[in-house]
């Protein structure tokens, strides 16, 4: 039996037993089944609100779970389905590595560093100041070359 049938049932008690509700007693038992039922009434009503939003909040959690694995946790595959073949991906790693050069300055002996992005031409050496001039950078297939270039 739920709440408000065992206000009804209490409140059917008070009847059935036909007690004097001009008594002080009668009167008191007669407002607290009101009461009774009023609160039950109200009772089922914040279940109700409640079971509602306890679904809402439910689907609500399944939405955001799916969003969360869109979004977070992605199949590392998913990374490289742009590449059709393996050339394809290779050229991609290539784009990634910039070159690499180490040259001696010829004014202070002290070894220089710099990327494929900036020009010989340009190039002045940090510890001297001194431009570095004509160099000529070789790819390890020069044939002008004596020593192991690489």
């Amino acid at each position: 039996m739920g709440i408000s049938e065992n206000a009804a049932y209490i409140k059917g008690l008070f009847e059935g037993y036909e007690l004097d509700k001009s008594s002080k007693e009668g009167r008191i038992i007669s407002e607290l089944l009101t009461l009774v039922s009023d609160m039950a009434d109200k009772i089922n009503a914040l279940e109700a609100d409640n079971k509602e939003l306890h679904e809402y909040v439910e689907e609500l959690d399944h939405d955001l779970g799916e969003l969360e694995e869109e979004v977070y946790f992605y199949d590392e595959e998913d990374e490289y389905d742009d590449y059709d073949d393996l050339n394809d991906f290779e050229d991609y790693e290539d784009e990634d590595e910039d070159e690499y050069y180490e040259i001696e300055c010829p004014s202070c002996g002290d070894i220089v560093c710099f990327d494929g992005s900036l020009s010989v031409e340009d190039l002045i050496c940090p510890a001297c100041g001194e431009k570095i001039g004509d160099v000529e950078l070789c790819d390890g297939n020069c044939e002008a070359c004596d020593e192991d270039c690489e």
